[in-house]
């Protein structure tokens, strides 16, 4: 830059000769001044550096330094890679994992739970639950005295017991307080006669869930059968060795976190052979801690063990009062078909219309049968049995009692035995121990039968497990 006073002076446009107007005809000064830019010849430039030819050092500190400017520049970049990176794993992966362990949970109790769990599965063919369930009448309430009279005499007196005072309680919402209740509610004790529903309702619940049509504020659901919890019943093993025994896909065991919502189903109290000791088992509150089956069970019931998790119990009356009612928030009771739901039943059940229609009208013809037709399990074996007998051409005699109904059920399953084994002894031995079987415990007052009991009658457990068609209804 030039300094004020090393400038020229300004032109003046209108100060007389126009001629300073044009600098072309100004005069070169004597001394000049130098360029704003300047350009040196190749001789005024220094020599470049030879670098095989002498002392490099100069060259060497600036290149060294330049690699150490990109190797912290690069280290720096790098390590706000790695924080950036290693947030996102600790964060949005451990979120997805969570939400794929939930859903491939759900993936596996849908494949388990969608087909029908009732009679006999035609090969190949089987009935989808969603297809054939129909709405079972569950009411709150019920009550807490035990009941030791024959459950067919209790199913004869619920059909005639008066809906008036009847609270209904839809299946999927038993853990939903009540309009005008305010109250929480952690475990439901179901009750109900042997085939009136509880399981079938527990699958219908599972299933939902699954298909995420209900009850989406459970993260797991845990179904534990009493009649699988007996194969451990003296085992000694941690909450956690128990979840992953019967769910093999749960392996993070973080879902014991408060901020996961857990329901525990235990289906068939009465089928129970643990001691449920409340009074005098330890108190266990840690998943970790290795105990017994029995103490966990009791523990979760009264709230020691994962008290913010859910309880859902289901029992014949006469098993029942083995919950206290102080462990128990809400009691519910199916009360099986009521006439119209029986109705559903056998149009869902029969595809044939016209053949439904008949069935219906036998049924309704026969007192007793209708009765009876209360307990869905017995509107199964009718819809087997008629959709037989009035769907043959030649026809036969429809039954009209309980008695004839059961022998056609008899011979019906033994035919289906038939074509699957090969057995020397004969239907009729066979049925004529489970006759006396039948009797005795009658007599005994027994409604659960145990191995002990079959072989007091000459029945042996292992052979009559493959013993396809009678007795794997009949024990089932």
């Amino acid at each position: 830059m030039k300094s004020d006073q090393s400038m020229d002076q300004p032109i003046v446009f209108g100060a007389g000769d126009s001629s300073v107007v044009n600098p072309l005809h100004q005069k070169r000064p004597d001394s000049p001044v130098p360029s704003c830019v300047s350009m040196k010849s190749d001789q005024s430039m220094d020599r470049p550096i030879q670098f095989g030819a002498g002392d490099s050092s100069v060259v060497k500190d600036a290149l060294q330094r330049l690699e150490i400017n990109i190797e912290k520049t690069n280290r720096r970049r790098n390590e706000e890679t790695e924080r950036e990176e290693g947030s996102s794993a600790e964060q949005r992966p451990k979120h997805e994992c969570e939400m794929e362990i939930v859903q491939y949970h759900k993936s596996l109790l849908q494949k388990k739970f969608q087909c029908l769990c009732e009679g006999i599965s035609k090969q190949g063919n089987p009935t989808l639950l969603n297809e054939i369930y129909t709405d079972l009448y569950i009411t709150e309430g019920g009550s807490g005295e035990v009941n030791d009279e024959h459950e067919v005499r209790q199913i004869e007196a619920a059909s005639k017991r008066s809906v008036q005072y009847d609270t209904p309680v839809p299946c999927n919402d038993i853990f939903k307080p009540l309009p005008g209740q305010e109250r929480n509610i952690r475990t439901v004790l179901t009750k109900g006669v042997a085939g009136i529903g509880k399981t079938i309702s527990v699958q219908k619940f599972i299933l939902d869930w699954a298909e995420e049509k209900a009850n989406q504020d459970v993260h797991f659901i845990l179904p534990l059968p009493f009649r699988e919890l007996n194969l451990i019943k003296d085992k000694t093993l941690s909450m956690m060795d128990l979840i992953h025994h019967f769910f093999s896909d749960i392996t993070d065991f973080s879902i014991f976190s408060e901020k996961f919502k857990l329901l525990f189903i235990f289906d068939g109290l009465d089928e129970c052979r643990i001691p449920l000791h409340l009074q005098s088992n330890h108190k266990c509150s840690e998943v970790t801690e290795q105990t017994t089956v029995s103490a966990f069970l009791t523990n979760l019931i009264k709230g020691n063990l994962l008290p913010s998790s859910f309880l859902w119990i289901t029992s014949r009356p006469a098993a029942a009062s083995q919950i206290p009612p102080e462990c128990v928030d809400r009691v519910t009771e199916v009360r099986g078909f009521n006439d119209p739901q029986k109705e559903e039943y056998f149009r869902k059940r029969v595809s044939d219309e016209d053949l439904a229609n008949r069935t219906i009208t036998h049924l309704k013809s026969s007192r007793s049968l209708y009765i009876m037709c209360h307990i869905p399990i017995f509107c199964w074996i009718a819809a087997t049995v008629l959709e037989k007998i009035l769907g043959e051409t030649e026809g036969g005699e429809i039954p009209k009692t309980l008695t004839q109904m059961y022998t056609h059920f008899l011979i019906i399953q033994t035919h289906i035995k038939k074509k699957y084994t090969q057995r020397e002894e004969t239907d009729g031995g066979m049925i004529i121990k489970l006759g006396k079987l039948a009797f005795q415990q009658l007599q005994k007052g027994n409604l659960i039968f145990y191995e002990e009991d079959l072989q007091e009658c000459g029945i042996d457990i292992t052979e009559v497990s493959v013993y396809s068609g009678v007795c794997t209804q009949i024990f089932r």
